[in-house]
């Protein structure tokens, strides 16, 4: 059972291992993790997130936070967001996170993508009414951007700005004059970012923990 023998009484989390796709040994890791920033309470509040450094400075951070609590993202068809999550609700939604192994069918790559995909597009769905804004889709394209190391802080604005003001041309071109545009569906956003390499740039730092070292 390894790291699992630091969880004693969680026998559930032989499932979580095949839900979400982490080995024993890094359960324990995220296990440890959730302790630290809950301070030892058996469950996280998002008050527990504002003391992170690593996300003080991020444009996203209250859209990241309120992740970890939005019930879209726990993989049980849920809607709506809770007050306060366990492990187990935190394990799922770090899953999000997590590098695609090496060892993978495409099939399985493309599962993983749609899936890293669709949280994204909830992050920005915040009403949950199945569309995003274009300004919204113009911050998801600047935050893909900005994973490259190659590309400076305003290159990825201008490639941002760019990308919405296309959108909107190619949308709204076809619109009768009466018609009113809705956003962007999840379908659509699929559609738009069918060039970008999302699997192994989504990720998140903070309390040392880095998860893109949470691929095997």
């Amino acid at each position: 059972m390894g790291a699992l023998q630091s969880l004693p009484g969680k026998p559930e989390y032989v499932d979580l291992a095949e839900k979400t796709g982490f080995s024993f040994e890094q359960i324990g890791i995220l296990h440890n993790r959730f302790k630290q920033l809950s301070r030892n309470e058996e469950t996280l509040l998002r008050d527990h997130f504002n003391g992170i450094p690593d996300l003080a400075c991020n444009p996203i951070r209250l859209q990241i936070i309120e992740a970890f609590f939005d019930r879209r993202n726990f993989r049980q068809n849920g809607e709506g967001t809770v007050e306060e999550i366990g492990f187990k609700e935190f394990l799922v939604v770090m899953s999000h996170f997590k590098p695609p192994s090496l060892h993978m069918t495409q099939e399985q790559r493309e599962s993983i993508r749609r899936d890293k995909l669709r949280f994204l597009f909830n992050m920005h769905d915040a009403d949950n009414d199945g569309t995003i804004t274009l300004e919204e889709y113009r911050h998801v394209v600047e935050e893909l951007l900005s994973f490259s190391e190659a590309l400076e802080k305003d290159t990825a604005k201008s490639i941002a700005d760019a990308a919405m003001l296309e959108v909107a041309s190619i949308s709204m071109g076809h619109m009768e004059p009466d018609e009113f545009y809705e956003g962007i569906t999840f379908e659509h956003f699929l559609k738009l970012l069918n060039g970008f390499e999302i699997e192994s740039k989504m990720n998140v730092h903070f309390l040392n923990m880095d998860t893109t070292t949470l691929c095997k």
